[in-house]
């Protein structure tokens, strides 16, 4: 059995840590109550959940006698701790400068109440893409079924209500959202992506979608899916500029399909087959995919075999 440390050492081990953290160093904060909090921003999402969807994630340990009463509660509640976590954001707002406590609290009231307002516009849109999963997934028995179970309705939705924000300039609250989304379900999206409606993702894990993506109307996109930049290696020096494609609208994108770079369009209803690398546009009506590939075999104690595979042309990965 181990000995149990001494309480001299204790103090010294202490005394060590504590002065690192005085070493000015850009992970050194100790103070932790003037920081957005992760959790909060969690349940604030599903709290979300419950006036974007009513009826589907409601709090089943409250009876609700009076839906419009409860739902005021539930506006209220979210309404005051998104308003705290959007203040407690504020402080890291590069494009705004320093703002004083007073400017804080009024510019978070502000961007909460027109965040609330554009409540409306965003079910608007995710209604568009709960039809879009209806009518592109055959194995969609039901709406109910993909507003419960599909991990990619779930990443749009958050990323829906987080690109409100985005477009307020709330500085790390929209990443946190997005983050959340992305753990839960494999899919990455920018809250800075513009995505218009009927935005479809069917599978979902292993998508990114880029910030300054712009995605057009009726897009579905497949697993495995990058749209992406084709170099960060500028860095910051490359911050606010048009890094990643733009997907014009009808646009059908299978598995593990790469589209990279600022410049690249991808014209309208094109459909891009799955593994194509493409690093420039793509006029519209186009069809891409991978030719020539070929699979190998190989048994113990036997040669290497090769066929080279045929593709029709509807054959696109799909799962």
């Amino acid at each position: 059995m181990n000995e149990i440390i001494r309480e001299e050492e204790v103090d010294h081990i202490v005394k060590t840590i504590f002065a690192d953290f005085e070493g000015g160093k850009n992970i050194d904060e100790i103070n932790i109550y003037n920081k957005p909090d992760k959790n909060e921003v969690h349940e604030l999402i599903k709290n979300l959940f419950r006036i974007i969807y009513p009826g589907y994630f409601r709090d089943r340990s409250y009876k609700i006698y009076n839906p419009k009463n409860s739902f005021a509660v539930i506006i209220e509640d979210i309404f005051y701790h998104l308003s705290k976590q959007v203040y407690l954001a504020l402080d890291y707002c590069r494009k705004r400068g320093t703002l004083t406590d007073a400017q804080r609290k009024k510019e978070s009231y502000r961007i909460c109440k027109a965040f609330f307002d554009r409540i409306p516009r965003i079910r608007e849109y995710i209604e568009t893409d709960l039809l879009a999963a209806y009518d592109g997934d055959p194995a969609a028995g039901c709406f109910e079924e993909i507003i419960l179970a599909y991990p990619g309705l779930m990443a749009i939705t958050v990323y829906r209500m987080a690109h409100e924000l985005y477009l307020e300039q709330v500085p790390v609250l929209p990443r946190l959202m997005t983050e959340y989304a992305h753990s839960k379900t494999g899919i990455d999206i920018h809250p800075g992506a513009t995505i218009d409606k009927y935005f479809f993702i069917d599978h979902g894990t292993g998508i990114v979608v880029g910030e300054t993506a712009v995605i057009g109307k009726n897009v579905k996109i497949y697993q495995g899916v990058t749209i992406g930049a084709l170099s960060t290696r500028g860095g910051q020096k490359l911050s606010g500029k048009k890094r990643h494609p733009t997907i014009c609208d009808n646009v059908t994108i299978y598995a593990g399909a790469s589209i990279l770079g600022g410049d690249t369009v991808i014209g309208e209803n094109a459909v891009i087959g799955g593994n194509a690398f493409i690093t420039r546009s793509i006029e519209a009506n186009t069809r891409v995919s991978m030719k020539n590939l070929e699979m190998e075999y190989r048994t113990e104690g036997n040669e290497c075999k090769r066929e080279e595979l045929t593709q029709s042309e509807d054959w696109y990965y799909v799962i």
